[in-house]
């Protein structure tokens, strides 16, 4: 093969400067990747101005047309042209590098967008008249007198006309369209005070409106609450949890759903920094550690949650599209982010997701095979009597076995219908019990729910009387780098509190003197490898955690109550007061619910009551 040689030359060419065209088309490789990026860019820019209102215009997915327009406070004619030039920018003077407060600090977005498309800026600021600049491929126009009334009109036609060759990377127009959403909707959910609207004119006029979401009004919490349920649905926000906490000057504010919300891929995680919109590996890891203990390997927890801190503890400078940050003491972070997470689905207590009630019904609704009969076209009495006739249960044949079923003939207090998983009313196929309630009534998985309360009560024993360690007769030596070893130790305190003991073998190795008694004989040298890794990765293990916590929820589902077998009423209620009381009781170890709640209301309507 007559591959290209990569290798400078021998003849060793002169090294020259390059223009400001070339430079501005290299700077536009790191910043703007796509049409996406280009949105976010200049909606940043708007925020940073202070708009109330940011309306998007695309189309052919961003790639002939972006314009955005913001009430924000404008820019003056003589500063038009500096807007244009690289590393010029109005938000920060330089001095400090670590104290950022704005989304955008490098000057380098619109002389960027100019080197690559046909940019125009009309802009007002208060006082003065508007102004108007274009650049096109890099060479810029003069400024000219414009019309406009408030704010700023940034125009981007024609993206990447001048590097065509990035136009055959670009994916379709209907890819990219979902891609410039995606940032808008990120965007809205960190401004809910801000309102924001998407439209697509590709066939022109006032074209197609993609997204909207109006300003919201209240306080943070009420605001935040209401732009996440109109970006996600109304059905997370009735599934998600109010996080609210601080540690040594890191807040963490935000809505995580409940474990039985989960997902089948990550696309409902949702994390900010200081308003950003991050994809930061430190906090996806610990919103999944968070959640380890509630969910199995295929599910993935729901969430939108804002870390906000001091700018000078943050570095937003490690990224090209600043999609990255660094923190100064990232395990205080990821502490924060787990710690918070696990108490507020602590303080859920046994409360399950809307959305189990809402498929059951979906399930039990039938299709309609016939129109609805009105009161108006109502059905004679020969046709209502033949109709009973036809449903009435037909007497059992000899041999058959009975139905599996156990209704409750001893009346229950009437106080126990008003808590919340009421009075135990039945047992059906030896599994499921019924419970009515004020206001329906909840079907329970009872060796689900019961196989959660021995795993809560093991691991609770664990926390108060430790994890039992096993002396290895001979220690097993596992061969490590340098580094890798000096990692290790530094989490030595912290392995021996979950039962693994280790101590340094000279240089490059350590010695394993114990291991936890609950997982028998293990590879010690594996699993040294494996946490290891995680270390590598997000800075801090769970996967020792993770395989006592697996060994006990395997205890506790041979410990529980089996399928099959018949309870007692008092043995159902008090299975019942247990699940009130005892922490994510909602979901068995796996994720799943293990109970589903009806409302009469629903119920009624299921039967055209209503």
């Amino acid at each position: 093969m007559n591959l290209p040689n990569p290798n400078i030359s021998a003849d060793l060419p002169r090294i020259h400067q390059l223009d400001e065209a070339a430079i501005n088309r290299i700077a536009a490789g790191e910043v703007v990747e796509r049409p996406a990026s280009a949105v976010k860019e200049l909606v940043e820019n708007a925020l940073d101005a202070g708009a109330r209102r940011i309306e998007v215009a695309i189309a052919h997915g961003g790639k002939s047309l972006i314009r955005v327009t913001d009430d924000g406070h404008g820019i003056a004619a003589d500063d038009l042209p500096l807007a244009l030039a690289r590393h010029a920018t109005s938000k920060i003077d330089g001095s400090d590098l670590l104290n950022i407060a704005s989304f955008g600090f490098r000057g380098e977005a619109l002389p960027s967008l100019g080197a690559v498309g046909r940019l125009s800026i009309t802009s007002r600021a208060p006082g003065a008249a508007a102004a108007r600049i274009e650049v096109a491929g890099g060479r810029m126009g003069p400024v000219t007198p414009a019309a406009l009334t408030r704010g700023t009109v940034v125009e981007l036609r024609d993206l990447f006309f001048a590097t065509p060759a990035r136009l055959k990377f670009l994916r379709s127009d209907r890819a990219e369209g979902q891609a410039i959403g995606d940032v808008i909707r990120r965007l809205a959910m960190a401004e809910p005070f801000v309102a924001f609207v998407l439209r697509d004119v590709s066939d022109g006029g006032e074209g197609r409106v993609i997204f909207r979401a109006d300003a919201e009004a209240g306080d943070l919490f009420d605001a935040m609450r209401g732009r996440l349920a109109r970006v996600l649905g109304a059905d997370f926000a009735e599934n998600a949890l109010r996080i609210d906490a601080e540690r040594e000057g890191v807040a963490l504010l935000g809505y995580a759903a409940l474990p039985t919300y989960s997902r089948g891929a990550a696309v409902a995680q949702y994390l900010f920094v200081n308003g950003r919109p991050v994809r930061d590996k430190l906090l996806i890891g610990a919103l999944r550690a968070a959640y380890a203990d509630f969910l199995s390997r295929d599910r993935h927890p729901a969430a939108a949650l804002f870390v906000e801190c001091d700018p000078t503890f943050v570095d937003v400078n490690v990224h090209p599209a600043k999609a990255e940050v660094r923190f100064r003491e990232p395990g205080l972070v990821r502490g924060l982010i787990v710690s918070a997470l696990r108490h507020a689905l602590a303080e859920a207590g046994h409360r399950a997701s809307s959305t189990v009630a809402g498929a059951t019904l979906g399930a039990l609704r039938p299709e309609p095979a016939a129109p609805r009969a009105y009161q108006m076209d109502r059905h004679g009495p020969r046709a209502i009597a033949a109709a009973y006739a036809a449903q009435a249960p037909a007497p059992l044949s000899p041999g058959l076995c009975e139905p599996s079923a156990r209704f409750e003939t001893t009346e229950p207090a009437p106080e126990a219908e008003r808590l919340p998983l009421g009075a135990a009313r039945a047992q059906i196929h030896e599994n499921y019990i019924i419970a009515q309630t004020e206001t329906g009534f909840v079907i329970v998985d009872q060796h689900a729910a019961h196989e959660r309360l021995v795993y809560e009560r093991l691991k609770r024993q664990m926390a108060e009387s430790g994890i039992a360690a096993q002396a290895l007769l001979i220690p097993e030596i596992v061969e490590l780098s340098r580094d890798d070893a000096a990692r290790l130790m530094d989490h030595a305190d912290m392995l021996t509190r979950l039962g693994l003991t280790i101590e340094p073998f000279g240089p490059g190795a350590i010695a394993v003197r114990e291991t936890p008694a609950v997982l028998g004989e293990v590879n010690a040298g594996a699993l040294i490898r494996d946490i290891l890794d995680e270390l590598a990765d997000l800075g801090d293990s769970q996967t020792l955690q993770a395989r006592i916590e697996a060994i006990l929820s395997r205890v506790a589902c041979h410990g529980s109550i089996r399928s099959g077998r018949r309870m007692r009423v008092d043995e159902m209620n008090a299975l019942l007061r247990e699940m009130e009381a005892t922490p994510h009781s909602g979901q068995c170890n796996h994720g799943r619910p293990t109970y589903v709640e009806l409302r009469l209301a629903d119920i009624e309507r299921l039967f055209g009551r209503r």
